[in-house]
C-alpha cells in the first residue's frame, strides 16, 4: 500500500490543528497595548502547542522517509496519533484561559503522554512491516528517546498537581529533545541515498 495518501492526509490534519489553535486566541476589542496583557497565558500556551505540533509534523515526515509501504494497521495507528494530536487545541485553550492552573496543565500532559504513546505505536507498526533489520528498525533500535519522553510526561503530570509551572518546564524539555528531527533516521536515510548519488 502506497504511503503518499497517508502523508497527505496527515499533513492536512496537522495544518488544520494549527489553524484551530491560533483561532482560539481572542482578539482584544481595545487598541491599547494593555489589552494584550490578558492574552499572554493564551499566547504562551499556543507557542508551546505550536512547537509540539511542529515537532510531530517534522518527525512524522522523517519517519515516513524511511518507510517503503504501509498497511491497514499502520493507517489505524496513524489515525490514533492524529486523534490525540487533535485534542491539543482543546487542552491549549484550557491551559491558556486558566493561567496554567494545575488540572489543565496535568490534562495537557496527559494528552502529550498519549500522543507520545501513539507515536511509539506507529513506529512499532512500521517496524513490523519492514523488519527489525530494516534501516528503520535499526535506526529506532530500543527507542530509548521515546520511552524516556513518556516517563518525563508521567513525572510532569504528577508534578502539575502541585507545581504546574515546573511541569510546563518539563514539557519544554521534552520538546527540546525532539525539536531536531530524529538523527538516527537521518543517518540511515543518508546511507541509503549516498550510493545512488555516487553512481551518478
Amino acid at each position: 500500500m502506497n504511503k503518499s495518501r497517508l502523508e497527505a492526509f496527515s499533513d492536512g490534519v496537522l495544518a488544520i490543528i494549527i489553524t484551530i489553535m491560533v483561532l482560539e486566541i481572542k482578539v482584544p476589542h481595545s487598541t491599547n497595548l494593555s489589552s494584550l496583557k490578558p492574552l499572554i497565558p493564551a499566547f504562551l500556551s499556543y507557542v508551546m502547542s505550536f512547537i509540539y505540533v511542529g515537532i510531530y509534523w517534522s518527525n512524522h515526515h522523517h519517519l515516513l522517509q524511511a518507510v517503503k509501504q504501509v498497511n491497514g494497521k499502520v493507517l489505524w495507528a496513524n489515525l490514533h496519533l492524529l486523534f490525540w494530536l487533535s485534542l491539543i487545541p482543546l487542552t491549549t485553550r484550557w491551559v491558556g484561559e486558566n493561567n496554567f492552573a494545575r488540572y489543565p496543565v496535568a490534562f495537557y500532559g496527559l494528552v502529550l503522554l498519549f500522543t507520545g504513546l501513539a507515536y511509539f505505536i506507529l513506529e512499532q507498526a512500521l517496524v513490523k512491516i519492514h523488519g527489525e533489520e530494516s534501516p528503520l528498525g535499526k535506526a529506532l533500535g530500543k527507542d530509548f528517546k521515546t520511552k524516556s519522553s513518556l516517563a518525563l510526561y508521567l513525572v510532569a503530570i504528577l508534578i502539575a498537581l502541585k507545581v504546574p509551572l515546573v511541569s510546563c518546564g518539563i514539557y519544554f524539555l521534552v520538546a527540546l529533545i525532539w525539536i531536531i528531527p530524529d538523527p538516527r533516521i537521518e543517518k540511515k536515510i543518508g546511507k541509503l541515498k549516498t550510493p545512488k548519488s555516487e553512481n551518478k
